[in-house]
């Protein structure tokens, strides 16, 4: 006889751990929600369920970073993202939207995480990406641009970072079967988070995933019109291996509960673009690479600052060459 989850109860202390970090998480997806906006102790321990006092020195066992770094961290990551994907914006406007509280406040902050001012760093990037592209069009490639989303699954090397000398290599490129535009509504999701590197790791995603559908089977969460995906957190070509966050998640019905390290979470509706591919586990890079490389350039679109996911439509090993059927969710709006 089956038993219900509540007859499987985690050990004390790992259970105890694992609600520290839904908190934990819930706090992340707070601040990546509000980078814009002037972010409080007060107002972060609220979210949390901790006192101000405990809650700086729980964050920071838990992530790593303290509090201010962390969203330090984020904001400058978001901006440099900015500063790339949208080579017409202001630097001014570019810091407003990441929640500094001035364009001298960002100078300092920029020059002292990258090295070199925001200005000088969108000439050097913007010159990489072109020897990037230039070289993929010299090899026959069918795009050798390289966006800051783009490799969200493994792209390989950084082609664009400042300290990077040698020409870059044309990065491989596999086609999209489709791409369609496609306006959604937001949605629920339940996850369990990861902190790491990831790239080419199909035994991780094997596990995240499998901790995940553990939950959620057993709550009748799996049924035929669940969906299961991968969100994507932080761009690898700027945030440290070691620090990458992806949320292996099922769809689920609003209102649905946390639970330990399972977390719950708004997907932002808006326009996508969707791209479905067809591919071997080690293609997962290519296929962000002609996404973001070969097809948008010439679309009319650029990216969005919400997260981009994945979208798995098959069992791989149902497949006749264990193929995966996946979806590329890129958040775009007109250029």
């Amino acid at each position: 006889m089956s038993r219900s989850p509540e007859e499987n109860p985690l050990p004390a202390p790992a259970a105890a751990r694992a609600r520290y970090l839904g908190r934990i998480h819930r706090v992340v997806d707070h601040i990546e929600r509000h980078l814009d906006a002037r972010l409080t102790l007060e107002e972060l321990a609220r979210v949390a369920c901790f006192s101000p006092f405990h809650f700086h020195r729980v964050f920071t066992a838990c992530v790593g970073e303290s509090l201010y770094r962390f969203i330090l961290r984020l904001r400058l990551e978001r901006a440099a993202s900015q500063l790339l994907q949208n080579p017409g914006k202001g630097i001014t406007a570019v810091a407003l939207d990441c929640g500094f509280g001035s364009s001298a406040a960002f100078a300092r902050a920029f020059r002292a995480a990258f090295g070199v001012s925001a200005s000088a760093w969108r000439v050097a990037m913007r010159k990489n990406c072109e020897t990037v592209r230039k070289a993929g069009e010299d090899h026959g490639a069918e795009g050798g641009y390289v966006d800051s989303s783009a490799a969200a699954h493994g792209g390989g090397e950084t082609a664009w970072r400042p300290l990077m000398s040698q020409t870059p290599s044309p990065l491989p490129v596999k086609p999209a079967e489709s791409v369609r535009i496609e306006d959604a509504q937001p949605f629920t999701v339940a996850y369990v988070r990861h902190v790491g590197p990831y790239a080419g790791d199909s035994a991780l995603f094997g596990r995240l995933f499998g901790r995940l559908c553990q939950w959620a089977g057993p709550r009748g969460l799996l049924g035929p019109g669940a969906r299961l995906l991968t969100l994507y957190h932080d761009n690898p070509d700027i945030t440290a291996e070691d620090k990458l966050r992806i949320s292996v998640c099922a769809t689920v019905p609003p209102g649905t509960r946390p639970e330990g390290e399972i977390g719950v979470m708004q997907v932002d509706g808006g326009r996508y673009a969707v791209a479905t591919f067809e591919l071997d586990p080690s293609e997962y890079g290519a296929a962000w690479t002609w996404l973001m490389g070969t097809w948008l350039p010439a679309s009319g679109f650029e990216p969005d600052d919400r997260l981009c996911f994945e979208t798995y439509l098959n069992d791989p090993e149902q497949h006749p060459e264990k193929k995966h059927l996946v979806e590329i969710w890129e958040p775009v709006r007109p250029s």
